[in-house]
């Protein structure tokens, strides 16, 4: 009896430990969190989605999955109950998305916010508000998957296709080709390489004895340019052959002033007297060819004109 006791004692004992460990347990973990809940209702696939699921909100976990069931509202949806913190920001642009956690194929529910605002949802039977549902990136590829199925193989009859019998011989040509093409770059860069090997040092030589001819014609350019500098600042200088045509055009030009204001009316004046003395000559050499003996008698006396005292009028006789 005494054995029993002691095995009820501690089986007593054992139980109560844990059941206090199991209180603690559940004190520990449990949410004091308030949250407000919101429905998802859509017709693809969740597959790794379970309840218990984490709820992110830009990556930040601010709610769980709830519920996963089917929607009374719309045959052949799958109603997804969330539980989302009431400090999370939610807005009439916010919409919910399927995310994966790497390979092991679990998912959890992203929110997230779009660039304008999502259309509003009726809420459902159970009178929650929903939020928009966008396919995951996983069931969009699974929708495509028989076109891009169909896509492959259609490329795989084309390769197929590319490379037949006939095709198989025009690459053959083709890589001929390209190999003789090869070949003919490589003789011409072997004939380049020769060239350059005898041609380029006498380049070389020409280009050299070319700079020096440049060299000293550019020296006797510089020298030639230094005389004729000097030369403009002799012909510049003060004294120099610009200052003394210039002093000797200013000499004849007033030599010009003075003749024009002194000689050239002295001129006038002296051309005036010998005209007057050659009209003076003439006369006299007139009046000397009407009567010589003028310069021996002198030039008589001059016979009265008429109405003059003593004129006597011609006879007709000597009238001409």
């Amino acid at each position: 009896m005494e054995n029993k006791s002691h095995a009820m004692a501690a089986g007593i004992f054992v139980l109560v430990v844990a059941a206090l460990l199991a209180g603690l347990a559940i004190w520990l973990t449990r949410d004091t969190r308030q949250y407000n809940e919101y429905e998802l209702s859509t017709k693809d696939g969740i597959s790794g989605l379970q309840a218990q699921a984490a709820v992110r909100y830009k990556g930040v976990a601010v709610g769980k999955v709830t519920q996963i069931g089917f929607d009374p509202q719309t045959n052949g949806n799958v109603l997804i109950r969330i539980a989302i913190g009431v400090n999370t920001p939610i807005t009439p642009t916010t919409f919910a998305v399927l995310g994966y956690q790497g390979v092991t194929g679990l998912a959890h529910v992203q929110l997230d916010d779009a660039d304008q605002p999502q259309p509003q949802l009726p809420p459902g039977p159970s009178g929650l508000p929903r939020l928009p549902l966008r396919s995951s990136p996983l069931s969009m590829l699974a929708d495509q998957g028989q076109v891009l199925l169909e896509r492959a193989d259609e490329i795989s009859r084309r390769l197929s296709d590319m490379l037949d019998t006939d095709n198989q011989k025009r690459v053959s040509q083709a890589l001929e080709n390209i190999a003789a093409a090869a070949a003919g770059v490589q003789q011409l860069t072997q004939n380049l390489d020769r060239t350059l090997s005898t041609q380029v040092p006498q380049l070389a030589a020409d280009a050299h004895n070319t700079l020096q001819s440049l060299e000293k014609a550019s020296n006797g350019a510089s020298a030639v340019a230094s005389e004729l500098q000097q030369t403009v600042r002799r012909v510049n200088a003060q004294d120099g052959p610009l200052e003394q045509i210039a002093q000797s055009t200013r000499a004849l030009t007033r030599m010009a002033d003075s003749l024009g204001r002194s000689t050239v009316p002295h001129a006038n004046r002296a051309a005036d007297d010998v005209s007057r003395a050659a009209r003076q000559m003439g006369t006299a050499a007139s009046r000397f060819s009407d009567n010589p003996q003028a310069v021996i008698y002198g030039p008589g006396q001059a016979r009265p004109g008429p109405g003059e005292p003593g004129f006597v009028a011609p006879s007709a006789a000597t009238q001409p």
